[in-house]
């Protein structure tokens, strides 16, 4: 099955309700309106970002309401800074999928327990390996029992050095430590894991600062890039988790899997558009190739078809 028709099949439960909802081939465009206003709403695309949907939809002019529509989720998939290119060039589906590149050397992973967060940091050392990249991880977990092996295990089975510690170690020290190493050895980009927090624990919020602070000290200007894994099942949930860790850490960018079918899709448009962030990767499985960079357009193609 290739990456599209899992992506396709990730969104199906999503598609099925707006196409239940929304009379595609009414005569009136303001009865298709109507309906597709409850069905993104339905979808957790959000209040705003719907209405403002609608609104583009309407003045578009178009007869064909379902491609005006993609048009304007295109649109509201990507950060301000794109939007209007995006309104100028128009819906283009079948674009070619960029590398993500990350801005600098090191990448600091955060998110709540349970969001697959490890997983996530050992498929992006793959993706990153076969650009021909060198990669490093650091196994900053050090609350969870065995995380560090997780971790560790990943990075033997793809033969990539993995900086550890033992279970309860501090881990801004050993951030530290792994961005030290990363810049004597001179590898290319350093992934770093963190423990899962709750986003309502201030403690641990903190904490997760103290630990960018100290890549800060071991490699100034780094970590250039934070990025939150987000589990999209979570739903509305995800967006105020996306809003503490943001106000904590200043995400440069959000990773969402659990694309599986039992997730809303449209969770995605809130979170871009009130954070102000991109959508880095999307991931739809358990295997390696399950993630890939995000593209709005073949996204809204998935889910709408």
């Amino acid at each position: 099955m290739s990456w599209l028709q899992r992506l396709r099949e990730g969104l199906s439960k999503t598609r099925e309700n707006i196409a239940k909802s929304v009379p595609w081939n009414a005569k009136s465009p303001e009865e298709v309106l109507e309906e597709l206003e409850y069905a993104l709403i339905s979808a957790d695309v959000g209040v705003d970002a719907t209405q403002e949907v609608i609104e583009e939809v309407r003045a578009s002019g178009k007869r064909d309401v379902r491609e005006a529509l993609k048009q304007a989720l295109v649109v509201q998939l990507e950060p301000d800074a794109f939007r209007a290119k995006i309104r100028k060039a128009g819906f283009s589906p079948n674009a070619k999928k960029s590398t993500v590149e990350p801005a600098g050397k090191v990448v600091l992973m955060v998110g709540v327990n349970g969001v697959g967060k490890t997983t996530t940091i050992a498929k992006l050392g793959q993706y990153y390996r076969i650009q021909g990249r060198s990669v490093m991880f650091c196994a900053g977990d050090t609350f969870r029992a065995a995380g560090g092996a997780q971790l560790g295990l990943w990075g033997e089975r793809l033969g990539i050095p993995v900086i550890q510690g033992p279970e309860g170690s501090d881990p801004a020290a050993l951030a530290f430590d792994a961005a030290s190493s990363r810049k004597a050895r001179g590898l290319d980009l350093l992934l770093v894991d963190t423990a899962g927090r709750l986003h309502t624990k201030h403690n641990l919020m903190e904490e997760l600062a103290k630990v960018k602070r100290s890549i800060a000290k071991a490699d100034p200007g780094e970590p250039r890039e934070v990025w939150l894994v987000l589990d999209a099942v979570t739903g509305q949930n995800g967006l105020e988790q996306a809003k503490r860790f943001h106000e904590t850490a200043g995400l440069t960018g959000v990773i969402v899997t659990k694309l599986d079918g039992t997730a809303k899709g449209g969770i995605l448009v809130p979170i871009v558009r009130e954070l102000g962030v991109p959508i880095k990767f999307i991931g739809v499985g358990e295997r390696a190739d399950d993630l890939q960079p995000f593209d709005s357009g073949e996204f809204v193609e998935a889910l709408l078809g």
